[in-house]
């Protein structure tokens, strides 16, 4: 068996595997959302996302400024 050929039948079998696994999931996915929206705690999840995504948008606001000054700094 070449390298090509384990190569094509390993991606397949994991290919196959992570559907059945988000197949699994997804149907879990549907009670524990609606668990956590009756108990609340969405929306503990939700500003903690929001904080995640708030602190990555500074950080990248953050670089962009310093490399401007620093592209300003030294013109090629």
């Amino acid at each position: 068996m070449t390298f090509r050929n384990m190569l094509r039948n390993s991606s397949f079998f994991l290919t196959a595997a992570l559907v059945l696994i988000m197949n699994g999931l997804s149907a879990q996915g549907v009670d524990m959302a609606a668990g956590m929206r009756s108990e609340g705690k969405i929306y503990v999840v939700v500003i903690v996302v929001l904080i995640i995504f708030i602190g990555l948008a500074i950080y990248l606001f953050s670089i962009d400024k310093k490399v401007n000054k620093l592209e300003k700094k030294n013109p090629k």
